[in-house]
């Protein structure tokens, strides 16, 4: 696989240049890609003294890249976005066990894997049509794939990550056959064929393109924050349903981390860890890239996530939908969804 994509970030190599300068250094894999993520890792090397030499690139080319390393790898720790993408890295053998106490504490069992942690939550909503469509029918990921929206629904590729997990929690609580069902029931709907991004699809809806779409809520809380007149005009257009809140509640997704097997620094990939479930980490996560914590107690003032209010949110562990991201792939392109 080429990797030019993989972009070396700060003015440091991942190159060791002894066994005493890395006794100060975490080496991190990165596929978060935010401006936010800066001030993140700038209050960690203050706090500990801890320089943090960082690879950025694509989940994917992340983690093929780390399995091509092997014993070689110089990385302590691999940050991705999405369940199906740590289950992958946790499945390949990258990750060694998390040892904390503290881990343990902050963040909830549902969170966390034997070798991975999430450290901040994204949920999938439900966008509408505020014209065109009646929020009482689209109050759950089922609906979508009912008669009544037919021509009417926008989605991105089935084959990507977020809509993948997405399907996974469905099988989890609903079973194969009925996901399958509701994926062909979803294709059959379709207003054009998969493409774009979430903001693509929430632009759509707006639009009158399609009537409905689901997004990840730090899409919809970045518009709903931005300044722009454009933007602002695209939120007055759309109403925000949280699925399934009389039955197993809105799909969460993630950001997590897990210490490679071969890390050089487990100590500092250990204290990494644990600070990023602090209080302060936590609220940069929030306020600053419109996620909500993995720690539930973390109090954030972010009048996106404010204005999109509280909902019931699946608390399914992620383990058990890891396992069906296979399935959600297989049963997807069985349905046309992809």
């Amino acid at each position: 696989m080429r990797l030019a994509s993989l972009v070396l970030a700060v003015t440091a190599t991942l190159s060791m240049a002894s066994a005493a300068a890395a006794d100060k250094v975490l080496n991190l894999y990165t596929a978060r890609h935010y401006q936010t993520d800066e001030r993140l890792y700038a209050d960690f090397e203050k706090q500990t003294g801890i320089r943090i030499v960082r690879l950025e690139g694509k989940d994917d080319e992340l983690v093929e890249r780390l399995r091509q390393e092997g014993p070689r790898s110089q990385a302590d720790v691999l940050i991705t976005v999405d369940i199906a993408r740590l289950a992958r890295a946790s499945e390949l053998g990258l990750f060694q066990p998390i040892l904390s106490r503290e881990l343990e504490k902050r963040i909830p069992r549902h969170l966390r894997g034997s070798d991975w942690v999430a450290f901040s939550t994204r949920a999938r909503a439900i966008v509408y049509n505020k014209e065109k469509i009646d929020p009482a029918t689209v109050s759950t990921y089922e609906s979508l794939a009912g008669p009544a929206l037919r021509g009417k629904v926008c989605s991105r590729a089935g084959s990507h990550p977020y809509n993948l997990s997405l399907g996974a929690a469905l099988i989890t609580h609903l079973g194969e056959a009925k996901t399958e069902a509701w994926a062909r029931g979803l294709v059959a709907n379709f207003a054009r064929p998969p493409q774009g991004g979430d903001t693509d699809q929430i632009k759509a809806v707006a639009a009158g393109e399609c009537g409905v779409t689901v997004s990840n809520s730090y899409y919809i809380a970045r518009l709903l924050r931005s300044e722009k007149p454009e933007d602002q005009a695209v939120m007055a257009k759309v109403g925000v349903v949280w699925p399934n809140q009389a039955t197993f509640g809105t799909h969460l997704n993630v950001s997590g981390a897990g210490i490679l097997k071969h890390a050089r620094n487990k100590a500092n990939a250990v204290r990494f860890l644990e600070y990023l479930s602090s209080d302060s980490a936590q609220r940069y996560f929030a306020d600053g890239n419109n996620e909500w914590p993995a720690v539930p107690a973390v109090k954030v003032s972010n009048p996106g996530l404010t204005q999109l209010g509280d909902f019931k949110a699946d608390t399914v562990d992620l383990r058990k939908v890891a396992k069906n991201t296979a399935k959600a792939q297989m049963l997807f392109d069985r349905a046309g969804y992809r």
